[in-house]
């Protein structure tokens, strides 16, 4: 039996990484979800070798001395859970590579490996935003969208590892492409990530020429999702506008969610959640319009608490 499925919780510090497509963040973590000792690198991209041997100099650098009895990790991957090897990878070289069997040789320990996603919802669950909640939904809007699933307590992953995609859930059969290896058009992903906000900003624009989004674009100025939440922050009516048009977007998926999965809670997080309630007040509106009334009257849309950490101490929660 892989070491995947024979580690047990452990009661000692573990070692918790976060790899994503431009940092990978290490960190030193106690029973009590500490952070005892913590380093970053950027992701080395130029090979799947020189990636993994990065990862191992961080990991024996963050762990020291201190003898740590397992290392989880949480990866931007498609990963099947009964053999620990990721199938592919968003923005990082770890494509069908028994990872597990490999990082377990490496550190000398024994590993367990989820989604990055996942580990951030099992972080939240853990000590976050969904503390003492048993059914979790959680969405991270940022570049993608990404989705974790804690139902009855525990991490759902499908029949082999793939479950629990939620930013692939069409919601509109003729909205944009889709991102990456997704075929699908209108994707949750397509219309509430940082590109679904410039979409949205770019759509205000047409719909208001005279408007300060229109005259943005017109100067030459580079309007990204941070350019459109910082000045929709800061009052700017087309930001807020964009924003909302997110929101409608994000609360559309919701409601699904809610009717599929019946969750106490729908956490969100990620860098688009930094917008606040100017997402998430419309996608409350629009989840309460569509979501059937039972569920809907238990579920609560909260945001996530843990911010860039949740990466690090989820992945410390897989084997603690």
């Amino acid at each position: 039996m892989l070491a995947t499925h024979m580690l047990e919780s452990s009661k000692s510090a573990v070692v918790g990484v976060d790899l994503g497509g431009t940092t990978v963040k290490a960190g030193l973590v106690s029973p009590a979800y500490e952070l005892l000792a913590h380093d970053a690198v950027p992701t080395d991209t130029s090979s799947q070798g020189a990636l993994l041997n990065s990862i191992e100099r961080l990991v024996a650098g963050v762990r020291g001395s201190t003898a740590v009895p397992a290392v989880g990790f949480g990866l931007p991957s498609q990963i099947d859970q009964r053999s620990g090897r990721v199938a592919d990878s968003i923005n990082v070289p770890i494509v069908d590579l028994p990872f597990v069997d490999e990082m377990t040789r490496r550190l000398g320990v024994p590993v367990k490996i989820d989604n990055d996603a996942n580990v951030a919802c099992l972080a939240e669950v853990r000590i976050g935003a969904g503390h003492g909640a048993r059914d979790v939904v959680m969405l991270t809007l940022g570049t993608g969208v990404g989705g974790g699933l804690v139902l009855n307590g525990e991490l759902y992953h499908g029949a082999t590892g793939y479950g629990g995609e939620l930013g692939h859930m069409v919601i509109d059969e003729h909205g944009p492409r889709c991102q990456g290896h997704c075929p699908n058009h209108g994707c949750l992903e397509a219309l509430a990530s940082a590109s679904g906000l410039v979409h949205a900003a770019s759509e205000v624009a047409d719909a208001n020429p005279r408007g300060p989004l229109a005259r943005a674009f017109a100067a030459g100025t580079r309007v990204d999702a941070r350019y459109v939440i910082d000045n929709g922050l800061a009052g700017d009516p087309d930001c807020v506008d964009a924003l909302a048009r997110v929101g409608r977007h994000l609360g559309v998926g919701i409601a699904n969610y809610v009717n599929v999965f019946n969750p106490e809670l729908v956490v969100i997080g990620g860098g688009i959640a930094s917008a606040g309630e100017l997402i998430l007040a419309p996608a409350r509106a629009e989840a309460g319009a569509r979501a059937l009334r039972p569920p809907w009257d238990v579920v609560k849309i909260v945001p996530a608490e843990l911010g860039n950490g949740a990466g690090v101490l989820g992945a410390a929660a897989l084997v603690l």
